[in-house]
């Protein structure tokens, strides 16, 4: 399979800036995201088939990964003019909790899993420490945001649930 080529651009920005009495020359590099042209798929057909992943149950990340792999269609973002997660948050198809707050979630249920069956393993449990405390740091922010309820605190048992 012949390698894709690049589709964002780089362009150079030079300003100048006067400090006390000394010009500053700064260069400013950003990003232009084109669309690549041996893409066949039309914004509307890349959304619904956002829609119809999103369906299965799939994550924001992991329609991503198909879409590249099995489609040809190296940005969602560069075709359509908005990433997997609007178009799944416009449809009401995205999930309650964030996506990155699920996945420390699985992971802090897989330790408690494994500690109880291997009580020693002071490894594990520091670990376990360690993700706790990146579930209630990432709370604290998306309470902030708006994106989780004010009064919403991770509690082990309800952890649990919302995985299964």
């Amino acid at each position: 399979m012949p390698r894709a080529k690049k589709t964002e651009k780089l362009e150079n920005e030079v300003t100048e800036e006067k400090i006390a009495g000394k010009t500053k020359i700064k260069k400013k590099t950003v990003k232009v995201r084109k669309t690549a042209s041996w893409v066949d798929y039309k914004p509307k057909g890349v959304e619904d088939l956002v829609l119809k992943m999103a369906k299965k149950g799939y994550s924001s990340a992991k329609i991503g990964l198909i879409l590249r792999d099995q489609y040809g269609i190296p940005s969602v973002k560069a075709i359509t003019k908005k990433t997997v997660t609007q178009i799944m948050k416009e449809n009401n198809l995205y999930p309650e909790l964030p996506e990155d707050m699920l996945n420390l979630l699985k992971k802090a249920v897989n330790l408690m899993n494994h500690l109880q069956k291997h009580r020693k393993d002071y490894h594990s449990k520091r670990g376990l420490q360690i993700t706790e405390s990146k579930i209630r740091n990432l709370a604290k922010y998306y309470k902030r945001k708006g994106i989780l309820p004010k009064d919403w605190v991770y509690d082990p048992e309800k952890a649990k649930l919302i995985i299964k």
